[in-house]
């Protein structure tokens, strides 16, 4: 029987990284993309970061955001992440005949507020339409380009003793999209994070060589992301249980459906790698902004266990962490 393609592909954990790992990066290989950066410095012009990414989420309007909001910060986050500064953005359209022009007009309003409070231009785009049971509503693909401020970013950065700091409470949003997909009661109660780094992000640039990477754990959420920074290295990374910032409402959630907040996604929120010397320095300047005024330092970047990223629970044990096996849910962006 052939080998299909399914909702685990989708899941930011072991299934997509063996899609990447195995089928993509051999047939287009080249030193941008070698990278596996939220987006590609480009060769030949440092100073230009690119990226893309296309959104389907279920339900298309959630507490907290729409996936208008969500397709300009999902791309300006990932040319911060990867040291830029966005500028500019292309917004492609793929609609299902049928779909109300009123919810198109909400989105696109949405998707002007977030573009303008982030001071990125809409400058090229497309609209296709298909027809009805083609596709799920809606789905939007943006591109994004930026200037590089923040040369050097990435996992292979990371030194022993340096300090893991996350800007503020994890799992808020695929928490909240699996409540307002099936209707749970108290849905409204948690509010996806949705928000654009890009200002945030940028503050920390002046760390200069102690900002070693930063990331947005979206898919595969916080565990998965910190698994992908030490894995095929003699590095290891420990986290305190009790320093991460989980919100009453998000744990409660999480521990009624069986679903683990470290594995859930964020929509507006990054983990950032720094010095030991400069991690005091860098929680203050995230917590300057409103998108980190939850922000903790939860672990530290040791040699105890290479490859491993460790976790040391409330109850004195610890416990490996791995990458995220499966979709814990399925197009939450």
């Amino acid at each position: 029987m052939n080998e299909i393609i399914t909702l685990d592909y989708g899941s930011g954990g072991k299934k997509t990284a063996s899609l990447i790992e195995n089928m993509i990066l051999p047939a287009l290989d080249n030193e941008a993309l070698d990278a596996l950066l939220d987006g590609a410095v480009l060769p030949g012009a440092e100073k230009i970061v690119f990226s893309t990414d296309s959104f389907v989420i279920s339900p298309i309007f959630f507490p907290g955001g729409d996936i208008g909001k969500l397709a300009v910060c999902g791309t300006v986050n990932d040319v911060a992440m990867a040291g830029g500064s966005a500028r500019y953005l292309s917004l492609a359209f793929i609609i299902e005949e049928g779909f109300e022009i009123e919810k198109l007009k909400k989105i696109i309003d949405s998707i002007q507020n977030t573009a303008n409070d982030a001071g990125v231009a809409v400058v090229t785009g497309d609209t296709k339409v298909v027809e009805k049971g083609k596709c799920d509503g809606i789905y939007i693909n943006t591109s994004g380009i930026g200037v590089l401020r923040a040369p050097g970013l990435s996992p292979a950065a990371i030194k022993e003793g340096d300090k893991i700091i996350v800007s503020g409470t994890m799992g808020d949003h695929g928490t909240s999209i699996l409540l307002s997909r099936y209707g749970y009661a108290g849905g409204e109660e948690v509010k996806s994070d949705c928000a654009c780094l890009k200002r945030l992000a940028g503050g920390l640039y002046d760390l200069s060589g102690d900002l070693r990477v930063l990331r947005d754990p979206t898919r595969g959420g916080l565990a998965t992301t910190l698994c992908e920074f030490v894995e095929n290295t003699d590095l290891c990374i420990c986290l305190d249980e009790s320093r991460i910032p989980i919100s009453k409402n998000v744990k409660s959630a999480c521990e009624m459906l069986g679903l683990d907040p470290l594995y859930s996604a964020n929509e507006g929120k990054l983990i950032a790698v720094v010095s030991p010397n400069a991690a005091d320095r860098a929680l203050s300047i995230i917590r300057s902004y409103p998108e980190g005024e939850n922000a903790a330092i939860i672990g530290t970047v040791t040699k105890d266990h290479p490859g491993q990223t460790v976790l040391r629970t409330a109850f004195g044990g610890s416990r490996i962490l791995t990458k995220l096996t499966g979709a814990q849910l399925p197009r939450i962006c």
